[in-house]
């Protein structure tokens, strides 16, 4: 085989005939071409022209019938075009929530035993008797805060 004979097995070239006038080369990686999304609105909006023949506009553009009619499903679908620019949404603040009073802790008495209320941030609140030691009060608070 001489150098050079054999280009498209050597090259993967591939000749694409789109119009009587017109030959594409589609070599490499790049097997097919990347339309922006303007000039595919662009057009899909030629053939939203009064008179206007898809195959014609198709034809025009070097593009397939088949694709043409997919853009222009797409466009119909809402799936293609530009998308909405953001706009900002009016935003009206509540007032803050009022923060429940901390009660203080009390001191109860009952059965001569004097007994503390502990509130916790969470605001889960712990009935203490004097009676109770400080490491097994220390354990209850800890597994609390888990």
């Amino acid at each position: 085989m001489c150098r050079g004979c054999d280009l498209k097995a050597r090259f993967k070239v591939e000749l694409k005939v789109m119009s009587k006038e017109a030959v594409e080369i589609i070599g490499g990686r790049e097997r097919r071409r990347r339309w922006s999304m303007e000039e595919k609105l662009r057009i899909v909006r030629e053939t939203q022209a009064p008179g206007a023949c898809v195959r014609a506009v198709a034809a025009r553009h070097d593009v397939y019938p088949s694709l043409l009619h997919n853009w222009r499903r797409q466009v119909r679908e809402g799936r293609l075009g530009q998308p909405e620019p953001p706009s900002f949404v009016p935003v009206r603040l509540a007032e803050p929530a009022p923060l429940p009073d901390m009660v203080p802790p009390v001191m109860k008495e009952r059965d001569g035993v004097e007994r503390i209320e502990i509130v916790l941030p969470d605001g889960c609140r712990l009935l203490v008797g004097s009676d109770v030691s400080l490491p097994a009060l220390r354990r209850v608070v800890v597994a609390l805060r888990r």
